[in-house]
């Protein structure tokens, strides 16, 4: 996989499969939207893994079946944490619920996703919205689309100038990652105008998709949480990498997605 994601032609049954994908995410958007409100008290790290697999298990009871239906042979990715490259064949990368903590805390800022990897290439993707109703779609080579209005990055050639955000990897990091975490961060806010660090990555990702947010990067990561926004944000024009700015694949241990105007500023600023 390369910074622009090797494209195919699109076939009439990946846009149909794709259509089907979304109402998949809209059902189990929906179920996961009847539990938020209040927050769900834990105190133990049980607790909190237990509240965490009640709301995946919500929407997996609808997502699975659906989409296995409408693949029967491709295969399932069990753990929404796992990375690196899949086995030969058709996959769905799927996480039920993305920003799955934030959900438990009655923060707005989670989402359900569904991807089709082909071949180690990400063909299609439908990241659902609950909270506003949104759907963000992409089909490779047909481009990006939000509810089905074309989604383009932004035009921003000054990292000075750009909205920037980051997201922490995932629980029990490693330390040597973590760090690295810090010192970037500390290095965009000497460059670029604003800085956000928050979960879940597919949200900031939506953003640069939709030239909200001009560059996303994270170290380390998981394919769920990675390859729906690097799919959307190609489609939508913008550049996808690794921080020093080479080809990003499942297996690289940092992720770059940016507008095209600022990705080598980015790159500098990270390799720094």
């Amino acid at each position: 996989m390369s910074e622009t994601l090797q494209t195919t032609d699109v076939a009439a049954s990946d846009a149909d499969l794709l259509a089907q994908t979304a109402i998949a995410v809209r059902e189990a958007g929906s179920a996961l939207r009847e539990r938020f409100g209040e927050v769900v008290p834990y105190q133990t790290r049980e607790e909190l893994m237990r509240a965490l697999a009640a709301n995946d298990g919500t929407a997996l009871d609808i997502l699975r079946p659906r989409l296995t239906r409408l693949r029967p042979h491709a295969g399932w990715v069990e753990d929404e944490l796992d990375g690196g490259a899949l086995p030969p064949g058709e996959w769905w990368v799927v996480d039920p619920a993305e920003g799955n903590v934030n959900h438990l805390h009655a923060l707005p800022e989670w989402a359900v996703t569904a991807t089709l990897v082909r071949e180690n290439q990400p063909v299609l993707t439908a990241v659902h919205l609950p909270l506003t109703g949104e759907t963000y779609t992409a089909l490779t080579g047909a481009g990006a689309h939000l509810d089905g209005q074309p989604l383009h990055v932004s035009r921003t050639a000054d990292l000075g100038l750009s909205i920037v955000a980051t997201s922490q990897a995932r629980p029990d990091e490693d330390e040597k990652v973590v760090r690295r975490v810090g010192s970037s961060i500390t290095a965009m806010l000497f460059d670029a105008l604003v800085v956000r660090a928050a979960v879940p990555a597919t949200l900031h990702l939506l953003n640069v998709a939709a030239g909200r947010i001009d560059a996303f990067w994270q170290f380390a990561g998981a394919r769920a949480d990675l390859l729906p926004g690097a799919l959307l944000v190609t489609e939508a024009g913008g550049r996808i990498s690794d921080a020093e700015g080479r080809p990003w694949t499942p297996q690289s241990q940092s992720f770059l997605a940016a507008a095209p105007g600022v990705h080598a500023e980015a790159v500098s600023t990270l390799s720094r």
